[in-house]
């Protein structure tokens, strides 16, 4: 369907400085500290207290399987809108939403494993601070989830009819926010990633 259409990269003028590009920086800015501080606050508590590790369950490397794949779904959802592919846009989009969820609930029975395992919010520091990184984690994906239903339900409402289709795909504003969607996911992703790193490293310092 993209026969003869013009690159909108290459023709769109720069997003750098638009006002949701500038507020998803910032925003990124702002957890990257947040997460920082609370992973060095970990560190600095552990040391203080001559504190024994706290080991994550095997769940936790299984989420970052589940998250990689969220991601990479995400990604080929921004591929296929680029080359107008209806069908190949909206199933990565419903593999993008179905990862996230899963990776929700998952996340529910790794802290639910920790729990059973006697490690809980209130056994020590640093499992309090286990289970407060981890929950922040869990909120800021679960408060993409809505955007990621919103793009598609749109897609299965307006890519329909030939027309609609042709308006979709060319709609610049759209593309910039699914652009920016991918990125914040990217980016979640990468996120979760090192606090795994994290957490498996502490323990592995005694």
């Amino acid at each position: 369907m993209n026969q003869g259409k013009p690159d909108p990269d290459h023709h769109e003028p720069s997003n750098l400085f638009h006002p949701l590009n500038v507020l998803l920086t910032l925003a990124m800015f702002s957890m990257t500290a947040l997460f920082l501080s609370m992973t060095l606050a970990f560190i600095y508590t552990r040391v203080q207290s001559d504190l024994p590790p706290v080991n994550i369950p095997i769940l936790f490397v299984f989420n970052t399987l589940i998250l990689l794949g969220s991601s990479f779904a995400m990604y080929r959802a921004q591929l296929a809108y680029k080359a107008d592919e209806t069908r190949r846009y909206q199933h990565a989009l419903i593999w993008t939403v179905g990862l996230s969820v899963l990776f929700l609930i998952s996340q529910i029975f790794a802290w639910r494993e920790l729990f059973l395992s006697n490690i809980k919010i209130t056994s020590s520091p640093l499992a309090g601070y286990l289970y407060v990184i981890s929950g922040l984690h869990f909120l800021h994906l679960l408060g993409g989830i809505p955007f990621l239903i919103y793009f598609l339900w749109q897609a299965y409402k307006y890519l329909k009819e030939p027309m609609t289709v042709l308006i979709y795909f060319s709609d610049s504003d759209k593309r910039l926010r699914l652009r920016l969607l991918t990125v914040y996911w990217h980016f979640l992703d990468g996120l979760w990633i090192y606090l795994v790193l994290f957490f498996w490293v502490n323990y592995l310092i005694r």
